[in-house]
């Protein structure tokens, strides 16, 4: 007897429907799974064998055949055990249901016919929306990650005996139910926060700066200056998560299996922070199935590259394209995949090879060039704040008063982002200050005579880029937004000038 139950897998950050045909028939007694399965999908026959007969069900006698279809694509995962039972309980006459068109399912077996959670489940929910199925049968652990979907009815199993029972009527389960405002409707009590950096308020200010405009910002400065500590700092002043960029950065962390067990979506923007002898599979993302690296990770949250220097430079250069676009493209003999990747970038360094400042140091200006020179000029472009930190004075470390509190920073970044997003109403894929493009620089950074003046004479005087010119044009309009101010002025962009560190001559 033939029998088809329905899934689906993941490919990228996407979903796609996948038939899972069973056929019952004459012959030795084997399973036989076809349709490009990996070795995961292959080890099925043997959970999938032993959890029916754990579960009190019996083992189909004869060959039976599997099929995952389209055959053209590889199935990856153990997430077609749960689909796979059903078939065959169905194709033997063990299950008589009429809903087996109407839900998809996931989920992997346990030799007990329990069902264990799998990874990638809120895009196989939309997918099962897209698709407009009744309702996904999943594992309880991932039942309200699914049911964020709207729409859907989510129906959380334990085993596999009530799986089989729910799809005949003899069980009824009450689909999973969450609360997206109560998921959102959380405080900000995070563990750390900016009132616990002493000191270091001009380094703060740049932050808030970086945070309002979504700017790349780079930290330079000697060991011990909390370099790193106002790194980790930065997200809790950052504004929070909507619910269209909780669901992105959800579904990259679905597919990594970085969500807990129960967990809806990931309502924090998310701090990354690889180590420097990480290559470039591990933050583009790759392997032979290509999965998202660190930096789809940090997907609408902050990459934190500490000791820039140390990082292999092949893997720097690697990340360029993905600071500009947003995105980064994996190809392989696979396929090309597309993982999203709209990320802050934050790195720190010291400034010379034995961490003292150039004036201080004993290393050679041959050494100090070659140690700056392991970061290439147009990486360093793409950076649009230069922050120098220095020394904690010691009346900044001993005294008791506390600077601001994150809470306070983030109401005036959520304000100037708020500023531009009535800027940018009618060009949804612009963001924030960083995101502009030539155009949007020509409409809303235009400057008065004697402020161009300004910048002419800074272009001419350090020597900078082009790319760099751009760079000061967006962070002295997010210096004008954080003031409430129309028009940049000329102090604006003395101020954006200043945070170009590492093109000053004292430097170079």
């Amino acid at each position: 007897m033939l029998a088809r139950v329905l899934s689906a897998a993941v490919n990228g950050i996407e979903a796609f429907p996948v038939e899972v045909e069973v056929n019952s028939g004459w012959g030795d007694t084997v399973v036989v799974i076809v349709g490009l399965p990996d070795a995961a999908v292959k080890e099925s026959r043997d959970r999938v064998s032993t959890a029916l007969t754990n579960s009190g069900f019996k083992f189909p006698m004869g060959r039976t055949t599997i099929n995952l279809a389209p055959a053209d694509v590889k199935k990856e995962g153990p997430s077609f055990d749960l689909p796979m039972a059903i078939g065959m309980l169905a194709a033997n006459d063990q299950l008589m249901s009429s809903l087996l068109d109407d839900y998809l399912m996931v989920g992997e077996l346990a030799l007990t016919g329990a069902v264990r959670p799998v990874k990638g489940v809120l895009s196989i929910a939309w997918r099962a929306r897209a698709e407009k199925k009744t309702g996904l049968l999943v594992p309880v652990e991932n039942a309200a990650e699914a049911a964020v979907v709207e729409g859907l009815q989510v129906i959380p199993v334990e085993n596999l005996r009530e799986a089989a029972g729910f799809l005949e009527g003899e069980i009824k389960i009450a689909p999973m139910q969450v609360d997206l405002n109560r998921i959102f409707d959380q405080s900000y009590d995070e563990e750390i926060d900016m009132a616990e950096v002493k000191g270091q308020e001009s380094v703060k200010r740049a932050l808030e700066i970086a945070a309002a405009g979504g700017h790349n910002a780079l930290l330079i400065g000697p060991p011990g200056t909390g370099k790193s500590m106002l790194a980790k700092r930065l997200t809790t002043i950052l504004p929070p998560l909507t619910l269209e960029e909780a669901l992105e950065t959800t579904k990259v962390h679905s597919i990594v299996g970085l969500l807990k067990p129960g967990q809806a979506l990931v309502t924090r923007r998310p701090f990354r922070t690889p180590h420097h002898t990480a290559s470039d599979a591990g933050l583009l993302g790759g392997s032979v199935n290509p999965t998202p690296g660190e930096i789809s990770l940090a997907h609408h949250g902050v990459l934190f590259l500490d000791e820039l220097p140390e990082f292999k430079r092949s893997v720097l250069e690697t990340m360029r394209q993905p600071i500009e676009d947003g995105r980064v493209t994996i190809s392989r003999a696979a396929g090309a995949m597309t993982f999203p990747s709209q990320f802050m970038l934050v790195a720190a360094m010291n400034p010379t090879p034995d961490g003292k400042m150039p004036g201080e140091s004993r290393s050679s200006p041959r050494e100090i060039q070659n140690y700056l020179g392991r970061i290439s000029g147009p990486l360093l472009d793409r950076i649009d704040l230069h922050i120098e930190v220095p020394q904690v004075k010691f009346h900044d470390i001993s005294a008791e008063r506390t600077g601001e509190t994150s809470a306070v920073i983030r109401e005036r970044v959520v304000a100037a982002r708020r500023r531009q997003q009535a800027r940018f109403a009618r060009k949804p894929s612009i963001t924030c200050n960083a995101r502009m493009g030539p155009r949007e620089l020509k409409s809303y950074c235009a400057l008065a005579e004697s402020t161009k003046e300004l910048l002419k004479f800074a272009m001419s005087d350090l020597n900078l880029s082009a790319r760099a010119y751009d760079r000061i044009l967006k962070v002295a309009r997010t210096i004008a937004d954080l003031a409430g101010a129309e028009d940049i002025s000329g102090d604006h962009i003395s101020e954006a000038i200043q945070y170009r560190s590492l093109d000053r001559q004292l430097w170079t």
